[in-house]
This record gives structure tokens, sequence and C-alpha cells, in this order.
């Protein structure tokens, strides 16, 4: 069982600057949690999320010597990955890859086709760096552009990465409109017809369904699961309006109730929410 702690996500859509210690002190407490990857921070423009504009810098203050927990940085295009390459702490860089081509647009400023090759080139420069690539199916449970969508949609375009080498893909409800009839569907197609694939969920969720949706991804197989403190965040390049991200409290409660061994020191978690409140100005 893979849980994914997501500060990046939580911080991104917050318009007041998080001060960088500040940042720095709240993801130490992360990395003594004990959980599989930190998503810490972006390397894309800090015009688009000026929030993160000081990822390099939080990573300096990071104390990374007593923790096994690897990290993880969300590129738009290769010069962010470029960047993220030459940061040896780094393991996982992440890339936004949606099947939706009006959010693909917005999201990093280029279309499907063309985010495929980045993604071929992305994985090319992982491999020479020692690195592994995540790939996020942003969009996967449907849109607000009417662009087309269906299930068979989302299994042609995670094909066609799975054929370029991609190792990581993460189902992403960008919007929080997916349900849990939908996540017992497609993550266990996806999971058939990918097996050598290693499939998560990056689910949003408003707080009233994220309880059944995390029972639908668990009953559904999933494995690896994307969260963030608190629920905080949301993409703030899909809508004016966050949709919160699953809260890391309620998928730990549920999967210790399934008799999941977590490995987790709480009493660094109980830290960490407590800080969470001066973090994000609660």
């Amino acid at each position: 069982m893979k849980l994914i702690e997501c500060p990046r996500d939580a911080m991104q859509g917050i318009h007041e600057f998080i001060p960088t210690a500040l940042k720095a002190q709240y993801i130490n407490l992360l990395l003594q949690t004990g959980f599989d990857t930190i998503d810490f921070g972006s390397f894309v423009s800090p015009k688009a999320i000026p929030q993160l504009r000081d990822t390099k810098e939080v990573l300096a203050q990071l104390d990374l010597g007593y923790s096994a927990t690897k990290l993880l940085a969300i590129v738009a295009n290769l010069r962010g990955a470029d960047e993220a390459m030459a940061c040896p702490e780094i393991s996982y860089i992440g890339f936004p890859f949606s099947v939706s081509e009006t959010f693909q647009r917005r999201n990093t400023n280029s279309g499907i086709l063309e985010s495929l090759t980045t993604v071929e080139q992305m994985l090319e420069l992982c491999e020479k760096h020692g690195k592994t690539a995540v790939v996020y199916l942003s969009m996967g449970f449907g849109n607000p552009y009417g662009d087309e969508y269906n299930a068979a949609i989302v299994e042609d375009w995670a094909g066609r990465l799975v054929e370029k080498g991609t190792k990581i893909l993460s189902l992403s409800d960008t919007i929080g409109v997916s349900t849990p009839p939908q996540i017992k569907q497609l993550l266990p197609l996806l999971m058939r017809s990918f097996p050598e694939t290693e499939i998560g969920l990056h689910l949003h969720s408003t707080p009233e369904s994220r309880i059944e949706k995390i029972e639908a991804a668990y009953q559904s197989g999933c494995k690896r699961f994307d969260s963030a403190l608190r629920g905080f965040g949301g993409c703030p390049m899909a809508k004016d309006d966050l949709t919160g991200n699953m809260a890391t409290e309620d998928v730990i409660n549920y999967l210790q109730q399934q008799g999941e061994n977590l490995e987790l020191n709480l009493a660094k978690l109980q830290e960490a929410l407590a800080l969470s409140t001066t973090v994000f100005n609660i």
C-alpha cells in the first residue's frame, strides 16, 4: 500500500504566499511520518503557479537523511523536466496528461498529441538520470468543457502512454466528479488492461463524498492513494472553485479499519496536522 502525500497540490492554489521556511518545516514533518512519497513541489512557470516559485529553496531546506520517503515534483514541459532532473534528491517526475484537449491546453499550454511527445522525451530523460515518471491521467472521470469523454478514451490514452514506457499512471479526478460506480468500473479496467503498470488514484472530492470514494477505490484493488492532510487544495487551472483533495487522515483511518499496516509515525502525523492550520492560515 503506497500513500502519496501531496502538499504541492494542497498549496498551489493559495493566493497568499506561504513562507519558504514554513513550507519546509511542514514537509519535514511529513517526511518523518513515513509516507511512501511526498509530492512536494513543481518546476513550472512562476506566472502560472506563483505559490511554488520557491520549490528549489524548499528542497534545500528538507532533511532527507533519516527518511525513506521519496520526493516527487511536477513539471509541465521539458524545461521544467530539465530543472527537476538536475536535483538528485528527487525520485519521481510527475506530468499531468489530460484526456481532455481543453484542459491539456489550459494546464500545459500544449495539446494532447504534443504532450504525448513531451512524455516520451521526459521518459528518456528519466532513464538517463535514474528517475521514474508518474503520469497523471487528468480529467480521468470527466471534464466540464464538453470534450468527449468515456472509459474507452481513458483506456486508449493510457495504452499509448504505457507503450511509450510509462510505469506509473495516476488516474486523476481533477474536478471531483467521480462516483463510486465509475471508480469501480475504470480502475479495474486499467488494472486488467495494463497489469505491468502501477495504477494509482488521485481523487478530488467534497468532504461529503470522500469516504465512499475511498471505499470504492479500496474495494477495486487500489494500492496507491494520493491525498493531502485535511483535504486542502485542488487544481487552480481547472476552474475557479477549488474542489479539495482526499483528506489523508480519512484515507489512513479507512485503511486501518481494513486491517492495513501502514507503518506510519502517528505522532509526527499529528504534529503535521497541527502545523497545517498555520500553513494554510485557518
